[in-house]
């Protein structure tokens, strides 16, 4: 805590709320909260309707959309960051150029997993989960996994123009759509599993479209799209090989949990995840404003400044998240029932996990915007994977869920550590050349 002080004292509570960096994060993290918020109400309200067992089941379907999604981007939601962002003031031809094959590779991607997808649904609900009646939902999933690549396209663009109103506008419009669905869908006694899942990948496919219309410029009619591709995925080869094998590891607790646990262990391990999301998404804001800002920089000393200043606002917002633990714990039995009641010292635990997960984010920024060496990360990546994999094989054999949060904090301990000492060396080297 003394050595906060000193950074504090050093900059200056002044110099920081003053940059254009705390304004932004303030925009974004408005509309992250608002949106989390809409998603935890979401969350809620389907984990009491469900039950602990469907709603396992629901969180597994999600995982895998997720991650599937996640991997079939391709690097494609950063390249997007990184060219428009470098571009915009340049040549707003060529971000036309990336905009267009962008969304083409995304849609080419679609069409591949859902015919694969809808195919393999069966196999995978029985050999690899051993419910065979999660075939329905991973089938809608395969659906949503063209949704969810179109809606962060969307997203990932708005980020790369720094239209950060509409961002957050946007998303918080999407949340707000699919609660007030689920409430008609629950009043009209029509909600399970399957017509949630129906909700959950059509609203983001909505709003892409909706979104097509935010986007400042029109690109659709650009030629020569391929005239870019090199440059794209040149940069984006790394990119999209850490963030595979990231996705994977980012949700290999929920797979190895519904291996291994009963669906209604895994609906209060997802349960206690879901508490937890806002998060990753405090982190994709904070990100939004970051990135293309480090992505512009030149000079070191502004560089390690701006990186100093962001490393104190993600402190102090971990404190607010560490104060918020009694508020939590004494809310999960009246919001979620008590059927849920033992996702509390769950909840404690991944809270600390995605707490060293927010840390890192101007670190990991640093490493893919500014050193533009996304490749590290594929090293760190499969480092992470290896620990969820063997690390939580046998901690959540031994101990059930809990294990599975204990892995993931082990998890992003590394996270944190192994770039932190990396970029550190690059300033220490930067410095004295």
């Amino acid at each position: 805590m003394g050595h906060l002080r000193e950074k504090i004292g050093a900059y200056g509570l002044r110099d920081i709320t003053s940059t254009s960096t705390f304004r932004q994060s303030g925009i974004t993290i408005a509309g992250t909260l608002a949106n989390g918020a809409l998603s935890a109400v979401f969350y809620i309200l389907v984990a009491r309707i469900l039950g602990p067992a469907n709603f396992g089941l629901l969180t597994v379907a999600i995982a895998t959309l997720t991650l599937i999604a996640d991997i079939g981007d391709l690097g494609t939601d950063t390249g997007l960051v990184r060219f428009v962002g470098k571009y915009l003031a340049k040549d707003v031809a060529k971000v036309k150029r990336f905009l267009k094959i962008g969304l083409e590779v995304k849609v080419a991607v679609w069409l591949f997993v859902l015919v694969l997808g809808w195919i393999l649904a069966p196999s995978l609900s029985e050999v690899i989960f051993s419910k065979p009646e999660l075939t329905q939902s991973l089938r809608i999933s395969f659906i949503g996994v063209g949704s969810y690549l179109l809606y962060s396209y969307i997203i990932h663009a708005l980020q790369g123009f720094q239209k950060f109103w509409t961002w957050g506008g946007f998303q918080v419009g999407a949340s707000g759509t699919r609660v007030l669905i689920i409430i008609l869908l629950f009043l009209y006694s029509k909600l399970n599993l399957e017509t949630t899942m129906v909700v959950f990948v059509s609203v983001p496919l909505l709003a892409f479209l909706v979104g097509l219309f935010l986007l400042p410029i029109n690109f659709f009619e650009v030629k020569k799209e391929t005239s870019v591709a090199k440059e794209f995925f040149q940069y984006n080869k790394w990119v999209a090989a850490f963030t595979a094998v990231a996705a994977l590891g980012a949700r290999l607790d929920t797979f190895i949990s519904a291996r291994l646990l009963t669906a209604a262990e895994v609906g209060v391990y997802g349960a206690a995840h879901k508490l937890v999301v806002i998060v990753p998404q405090l982190v994709g804001a904070l990100g939004t404003v970051m990135a293309p800002k480090m992505a512009g920089m030149g000079k070191l000393s502004d560089f390690v400044s701006y990186l100093k200043k962001s490393q104190i606002l993600v402190l102090g917002i971990s404190v607010l998240g560490i104060l918020s633990i009694p508020v939590v714990l004494y809310l999960i039995p009246i919001l979620f029932g008590r059927e849920y009641i033992a996702s509390g010292p769950l909840f404690v635990v991944l809270l600390f996990a995605m707490l060293f997960f927010l840390i890192s984010v101007p670190i990991h920024m640093a490493v893919i915007y500014y050193y533009s060496y996304p490749k590290l990360f594929l090293w760190i990546s499969l480092g992470y994977l290896a620990i969820i994999a063997g690390v939580g094989w046998i901690l959540i054999s031994s101990f059930g869920a809990i294990g599975a949060a204990f892995t993931v904090l082990i998890g992003n301990i590394f996270n944190l550590v192994l770039p932190a000492f990396w970029v550190l060396r690059r300033i220490r080297t930067q410095s004295t050349d």
